[in-house]
């Protein structure tokens, strides 16, 4: 999957601006998905509009500039009906956290209890945006995907507050005596 298939997955479900479809592609309900970049949005809604799978119009809001805003064809939704019938790349899953977590006996037990401080207020965070959207969802699909967002992630938290004393233990258990009383 790539950026062309996330566009059109949230140009599917509602029309957007290139703003919009960077907020939920990075920090909204899509951002679980796919990564893009900033700065592949704009050239690949050309390319989709120059292809005639989505198209534009101008809207302008009172005190605004003008913007562009998309909308997704039948064209558009044939090829994003197209991209769903191929089978998923393999997940991506990649944790800072993880590797501080892995090498522990390196670190501080101050430092370490400090990732997993931060850690467990990201998925909070998280959890908390998952459960707003289980709240609102009207989709059976967006539903289902909110509900196992939410498993997943409070397992992580379940595991991560069971287990954090064992962790922190482990910490500086490769560092000089001094650097570990830190």
């Amino acid at each position: 999957m790539n950026a062309t298939t996330l566009i059109l997955a949230i140009l599917n479900y509602q029309d957007a601006s290139g703003y919009e479809i960077r907020k939920l592609a990075t920090d909204g309900p899509y951002s679980y998905f796919v990564d893009i970049g900033y700065g592949s949005i704009y050239p690949t809604l050309a390319k989709l509009e120059a292809e005639k799978l989505v198209t534009s119009r101008a809207e302008q809001s009172q005190g605004k500039p003008e913007r562009k805003v998309y909308t997704i064809t039948e064209a558009g939704r044939a090829e994003f009906i197209g991209a769903m019938m191929e089978p998923p790349a393999k997940d991506v899953f990649k944790s800072e956290f993880l590797l501080v977590a892995m090498a522990a006996d390196f670190a501080t037990p101050a430092s370490v209890e400090r990732a997993i401080e931060e850690r467990v207020r990201t998925i909070k965070a998280k959890l908390a945006m998952i459960r707003q959207h289980i709240n609102d969802c009207d989709h059976p699909g967006t539903c289902w995907v909110a509900r196992y967002g939410e498993h997943v992630f409070q397992s992580s938290l379940d595991y991560i507050t069971a287990n954090k004393q064992r962790l922190i233990e482990t910490a500086g258990n490769a560092l000089p005596r001094a650097a570990a009383a830190e």
